[in-house]
């Protein structure tokens, strides 16, 4: 079958993808342009598309928050550090799940898949009366510890691992090597697509995540991107849009570049992982 027949036998298919690309780019065009935009524009009737007269006023009225370094770091810290957990934690255990034998293996993968269907917000209240209890509500561990590892990394880790061949794992054995050993000179060297993968998801959750940083940050000390973007820019009377937007670009940008610099392995994670 030739390409044109191939294509005219499958032109719905790429009409449908044409639009669903349309709806998911669009709020990230309008952002970027949103962005732009005089606070007048942003709120004339009918809206606007492109923008009549391009600004960058609202990013410097964000970058001139005085804090504004301060919430970038502290949404650094707590994304690098929560995905760094994820990647070490979620493949060690998805090790221990897919290539050990012990007793009652089982039995933790079903409660791990188990906690795949509770609501996180079923244990929002308990976490937070934990991290309270430890005295680490508004500080940076506390906002680390609760996400350092999750049951859907241990799952993607070990779906990944154990597809690997079995007798690279039981070579290094016979010569001597300790698990340990194994698991940081044979198993991490290949699991690159999948730690890719849960790299980039661990990291856009971290990142983006709002409800629980609201809760347990307290103070501008401890404020990441979301929360503060939340608070200063909204006024007293109104929703400051521009200066919203424009910090909703910066947000997004890191995440961008993540995924553009590691789209390769991300997608040869996904086609890899799991669909066995």
């Amino acid at each position: 079958m030739t390409r044109d027949a191939s294509f005219r036998n499958r032109w719905w298919l790429y009409l449908l993808l044409t639009i669903a690309l349309v709806l998911v780019i669009t709020p990230f065009v309008w952002m970027l342009l949103g962005s732009v935009k005089t606070t007048a524009e942003l709120r004339q009737v009918p809206p606007t598309w492109w923008p009549e007269k391009p600004t960058l006023q609202n990013f410097r009225d964000l970058f001139d928050r005085n804090s504004f370094g301060r919430y970038f770091l502290n949404s650094t810290i707590v994304a690098v550090v929560v995905t760094a957990g994820n990647l070490f934690f979620c493949s060690a255990v998805g090790y221990a799940l897919a290539m050990l034998n012990f007793r009652g293996k089982r039995v933790i993968f079903a409660l791990i898949m188990g906690t795949l269907m509770i609501p996180g917000v079923v244990t929002f209240v308990p976490l937070f009366v934990l991290i309270a209890n430890l005295g680490l509500v508004n500080t940076l561990p506390g906002l680390i510890l609760p996400f350092l590892v999750g049951p859907f990394g241990v799952f993607l880790m070990r779906q990944f691992i154990i597809g690997l061949p079995r007798d690279l794992v039981e070579a290094a054995r016979i010569d001597g090597a300790g698990e340990l050993r194994i698991f940081g000179q044979v198993i991490l060297p290949l699991l690159g697509p999948a730690l890719a993968t849960l790299g980039i998801l661990t990291f856009l959750g971290s990142w983006n995540n709002f409800l629980w940083p609201l809760v347990v940050a307290q103070t501008n000390d401890t404020y990441t991107l979301p929360v503060a973007l939340a608070l200063f820019s909204t006024g007293q009377n109104s929703t400051n849009y521009g200066l919203l937007l424009a910090g909703a670009t910066v947000v997004v940008l890191p995440v961008l570049a993540i995924f553009l610099i590691f789209q390769r392995r991300f997608i040869q994670g996904i086609a890899t992982t799991g669909i066995k």
